[in-house]
């Protein structure tokens, strides 16, 4: 069996091959099951909780994404997420390949972001404001600019330190990018305004938003998250990854709570844009907004890009 590491990777996820798998396997679908969580307990009072994501092309491959969430590593010096990725023969069961995890997930989530936002902004958006400055934030330029002509970047971060330090290695990597500590005014500017971050509550808000812009929520992926108000859903037209955003999203519950948007609002998920089911936008000045909450087909996609190159299959 194949083991790859962090770099060997991410070095066969590159932005333009991982939206075109991801795009191939939106319109081909694959086995996803609802995805398993358990607690473990620790009797020092500690503990985690263990996530299992499988997904499978049958006559192809199965994939088992594992993810460990341990709160208390802060304490311990180490990251509070682990995660592996599994690939076997989907007809055999043999163990294929080992990867990591957190190189699939931050590299798909970002690729995914892109897809979407190569339906749903304007063909002609130039401007990219990130908000956060982990993983997946880090990757947005990249992989926003295989689908639209980004030419000036602007990051914002909680912590304006982090920010300029983003936008200074993006700057060494030779893009026009800045940091920003005046949040609604760089929404105001921005052509995409790409939210990656853990926030609790709303950072962006509808009345921010001009004419024309694709809002990319990419955080709030439990009930307890959420990246932007009500406003900018009641603003917008709304599409979402899968309808499990519906149920998982603090984003979009918390919308439907204060009454700014239904499930009868939405306007498709990413495999209906994909495959030609639903369109994308629909004229200039309307305002876009994409809710992600990842899927599984999205690591297997990504799985099956890197055994491509190693193992070609």
């Amino acid at each position: 069996m194949l083991h790859l590491d962090a770099a060997a990777t991410a070095a066969h996820l590159a932005a333009a091959d991982l939206i075109a798998a991801l795009r191939r396997a939106f319109v081909e679908g694959a086995e996803v099951p609802l995805r398993h969580t358990h607690r473990i307990d620790d009797p020092s009072g500690g503990g985690g909780t263990v996530l299992l994501m499988p997904a499978w092309t049958p006559g192809r491959h199965l994939g088992v994404k594992t993810v460990t969430i341990f709160s208390g590593n802060g304490a311990r010096g180490l990251p509070g997420l682990h995660s592996l990725y599994t690939l076997f023969d989907a007809t055999t069961g043999v163990p294929l390949a080992q990867l990591d995890g957190n190189e699939i997930t931050s590299r798909r989530t970002a690729a995914a972001s892109a897809l979407a936002a190569s339906f749903l902004a304007r063909d002609d958006a130039s401007s990219l404001l990130v908000l956060g400055c982990g993983r997946v934030a880090r990757l947005l330029p990249e992989a926003m600019r295989c689908v639209r002509p980004i030419e000036r970047i602007a990051v914002w971060n909680h912590r304006p330190g982090g920010a300029a330090a983003l936008a200074r290695a993006w700057r060494e990597q030779g893009l026009a990018a800045e940091a920003v500590t005046d949040l609604a005014a760089a929404v105001a500017r921005a052509d995409i305004v790409s939210c990656a971050t853990l926030a609790g509550a709303p950072l962006v808000h509808g009345a921010w938003l001009r004419e024309g812009t694709h809002l990319d929520l990419i955080g709030s992926f439990t009930p307890q998250m959420r990246e932007c108000d009500t406003a900018c859903f009641a603003r917008s037209r709304v599409w979402v990854d899968t309808e499990e955003a519906l149920a998982k999203s603090g984003d979009v519950l918390g919308a439907m709570a204060e009454g700014g948007f239904d499930a009868a609002r939405l306007q498709g998920t990413l495999a209906q844009l994909c495959r030609g089911q639903r369109p994308g936008r629909a004229a200039r000045a309307e305002i876009t907004l994409f809710k992600a909450v990842g899927n599984a087909l999205e690591d297997l996609a990504a799985a099956e890009l890197v055994a491509a190159a190693m193992l070609g299959r």
